[in-house]
């Protein structure tokens, strides 16, 4: 099969494309034909070597972890899925190395759902990693509901435009960060924009006086140490970041997103009543997944950047 590889760390550069070992099936896993995968900066942060120190990466390594296609077989011990199911999912294993920017996967089943029917394979490949770390943040670690003012720091970027989606479906007036140009975009996904810098706490208390209930942060930095004076007094300490564990210091929450087959289960179904959307911003041949890597690393792209397979 073809797939993309690097067989040291580096930038964009390392990556190649061409042909590669198909993937063993085991006991319980299955394989996917890849329709479409996602470029996270998490792809490339690790073939940069830049977590090496948390993650077993065995070179070559195939990168990805967003997957979206068409089951083609399954294991011995497998009772779910079935041959021909159209699925989703975020495949992060113990090891980088056989990841989604291939034509073929094998995946743990604990990885994968059933794809959302309204959504094509480019857009359900937009959703699992950003997806599962917005609704995780919004579901576990703050548990926002309909009485809620949430700020969401990054309202535009990959996780932020999910997390605004989620919090609204959930009923909760929503806030949200982001820069002058993308006001209108956050507007859309139902929230409210205020723009971030000097100034953000007056401009977020003018919104909502008696402060916000909950904050999501994703970027860190000012939108962290920022925290609690926007939050309501009795509402201090309800922040989750995903972007710097100091949270704690708060008393917040850490949110590193994981695998999880009913969440994504739970996303699917927002998506197929509406309330969820996928922004994308460029697609790109299987080829080209250099010059995605390029482009997500400029920064400030607004929604998702996907990889078409096939």
């Amino acid at each position: 099969m073809k797939a993309i590889t690097y067989a040291e760390y580096g930038g964009p550069e390392q990556l190649t494309y061409g042909e590669v070992d198909d993937p063993k099936v085991g006991p319980d896993w299955v394989r996917v034909a890849v329709r479409a995968s996602s470029v996270n900066p998490v792809d490339w942060k690790v073939a940069s070597g830049g977590l090496d120190s948390a993650l077993d990466v065995f070179l070559p390594a195939v990168p990805g972890w967003d997957v979206a296609g068409v089951v083609t077989e399954v294991g011995p011990a497998h009772r779910d899925l079935r041959v021909g199911d159209e699925v989703y999912g975020y495949l992060r294993k113990d090891a980088v190395h056989g990841g989604t920017y291939a034509e073929q996967v094998a995946a743990p089943r604990a990885t994968l759902a059933l794809k959302p029917t309204s959504l094509s394979f480019e857009e359900a490949a937009g959703i699992p990693l950003a997806g599962l770390t917005a609704f995780q943040a919004l579901e576990d670690a703050l548990q926002v509901g309909a009485d809620d003012v949430v700020l969401v720091h990054g309202a535009s970027g990959g996780v932020g435009v999910f997390a605004v989606q989620i919090a609204a479906a959930r009923g909760a007036r929503v806030i949200g960060t982001a820069s002058e140009a993308n006001h209108d975009f956050v507007r859309e996904l139902g929230g409210e924009s205020v723009a971030y810098g000097d100034g953000l706490v007056d401009r977020v208390r003018a919104l909502a006086p008696d402060g916000v209930t909950a904050v999501l942060d994703t970027r860190g930095g000012d939108a962290l140490t920022t925290a609690p004076d926007v939050l309501a007094d009795q509402h201090q300490g309800r922040v989750a970041s995903i972007a710097d564990p100091a949270v704690a210091e708060l008393g917040g929450t850490y949110v590193f997103v994981h695998p999880d087959v009913d969440d994504l289960a739970a996303l699917a179904t927002l998506a197929d009543a509406g309330e969820l959307t996928v922004p994308i911003a460029s697609t790109y041949p299987l080829e080209r997944a250099a010059d995605a890597w390029r482009e997500s690393m400029e920064g400030h792209v607004r929604g998702k950047i996907v990889l078409t397979v096939g």
